[in-house]
């Protein structure tokens, strides 16, 4: 088509209309479409194919004169082997005109030319406003399109590149381009790498307390009266440590008195009236047994007495909470009140979830990270296990564990909190990684 076939008005105008046909499309296929198809008037080309570059091998979204290209078909095989060797070609310009007798082409693409294409091909490159290349547009035509036409539809492929990447905003801007072996490889690599042997670890919430801690009871039935001692105080062996209010004990006390009083008077006139009364004499056994039982009642409730107040068993630290949360509280015998720990053998309390338990034996590693260290571990040994999982203060079912300091850290202060990680057996890393996601699908699916 020459320049006096259409005139350069006319030109202008069939370049304003397809600009205006890549600004209405509504997405990156339609404007394909468009690019194949609306600019014949102007080319008179034989054929218009339009390619996405947005990885490799390159899509083949448009053919002009099909609504979609058969996938299946020789010529688009073909086509695919070509518009790759067509991506490796210099990129000097954005437009070019190709030629079969160009150098290095392959022996293969020369003889599909020479079945399908004509005796050349206009290729435009579409970029985006970083200049990467983003498709191809290319047209089969005999021969190379007049200077003016060439030059506008140059400029227009500014516009079809500016409007590609808008309508494909939405995608990444960078991508890694594989080819198939790299792909192969890479797969390769992704399986080796799941079959690295790792060590099996889970975390839990975990506390310093005390390897030989000893628990004070309520020796009787009561209500607490006093702490003789504050949180986390140090007390030595035979010191106070908490009483019971004996206001009803000292009453009974009165009570016991008065009956055994009661009881030794009614014997001893018994025993009086025994000399000249037979009956009198039989009622002496009954009450003699009456006193002794008074007397029995009497010293249960002195021996009580004694115990109102509680000393320490032993030396070590008063471990328990607020003084306020006792005192005035009824409790019963054998309730906990306390635990008197030893600070110089600190150990690990690990409550480990039952959604993140692993198999632990006796001796596996502990690490600890205490909140109050955060960037430090302090290192341990599992040193007892749980078969059976109970339900923690936050209300989770877990295992509790308990481990062993490996010497005598400073920073394990009684009290303190942090966060364990446990080590279990050697493992692949994919079941390291699936390993979850396995037992919650087994879990739904109950296969």
């Amino acid at each position: 088509m020459s320049e006096q076939a259409l005139p350069h008005p006319q030109l202008l105008l069939a370049i304003a209309a397809l600009e205006e046909r890549a600004r209405a499309a509504e997405s990156a296929q339609a404007l394909a479409f468009s690019i194949a198809n609306d600019a014949y008037p102007l080319l008179g080309f034989r054929q218009a194919l339009v390619f996405a570059a947005d990885e490799a091998p390159w899509t083949l979204l448009a053919v002009s004169g099909l609504a979609r290209p058969t996938e299946d078909s020789p010529y688009l095989v073909w086509l695919r082997r070509a518009a790759d060797w067509l991506a490796g070609l210099p990129k000097t310009e954005a437009a070019a005109w190709i030629t079969p007798d160009i150098a290095g082409i392959p022996a293969d693409i020369a003889e599909g030319w020479q079945e399908w294409w004509p005796a050349g091909l206009w290729c435009l490159r579409l970029v985006d406003r970083s200049s990467r290349i983003i498709g191809m547009a290319i047209f089969l035509l005999d021969a190379p399109p007049a200077q003016p036409i060439a030059e506008q539809l140059t400029r227009l492929a500014g516009t079809w590149g500016y409007c590609w990447a808008a309508l494909a905003g939405n995608r990444p801007r960078w991508r890694l381009k594989l080819t198939p072996r790299q792909r192969k490889l890479a797969l390769a690599a992704a399986a080796g790498l799941c079959l690295i042997p790792v060590k099996q670890t889970a975390l839990a919430p975990a506390e310093v307390v005390s390897q030989d801690a000893l628990i004070v009871a309520s020796p009787l039935d009561g209500v607490v009266k006093t702490f003789h001692v504050a949180p986390n105080q140090p007390v030595r062996k035979g010191e106070k440590l908490f009483s019971l209010d004996d206001t009803t004990l000292r009453n009974r006390l009165e009570v016991g008195l008065k009956g055994v009083g009661v009881a030794d008077a009614e014997l001893n006139a018994a025993s009086q009236r025994a000399f000249d009364n037979t009956q009198t004499r039989n009622e002496i056994a009954l009450l003699t047994g009456r006193a002794e039982e008074r007397r029995a009642e009497l010293a249960s409730i002195q021996a009580q007495l004694t115990r109102i107040e509680v000393l320490a068993p032993r030396d070590g630290v008063a471990v328990f909470g607020d003084t306020n949360d006792w005192i005035g509280k009824p409790v019963s015998t054998g309730e906990r009140i306390l635990l008197l720990a030893d600070p110089a053998q600190p150990a690990m309390l690990i409550n480990l979830p039952v959604a993140d338990a692993i198999a632990l034996d006796v001796g596996a590693p502990v690490k600890l990270y205490l909140t109050t260290h955060p960037l430090t571990s302090l290192d341990g040994r599992i040193t007892e296990t749980s078969y059976q999982a109970l339900t923690t203060p936050d209300g989770i079912a877990a295992y509790r564990l308990r481990a062993a300091f490996d010497g005598r850290p400073e920073e394990a202060r009684l009290g303190l909190r942090g966060t364990a990680k446990v080590y279990g057996d050697w493992v692949v890393l994919g079941y390291y990684l699936l390993r979850r996601p396995l037992a919650a699908l087994r879990e739904w699916s109950g296969l």
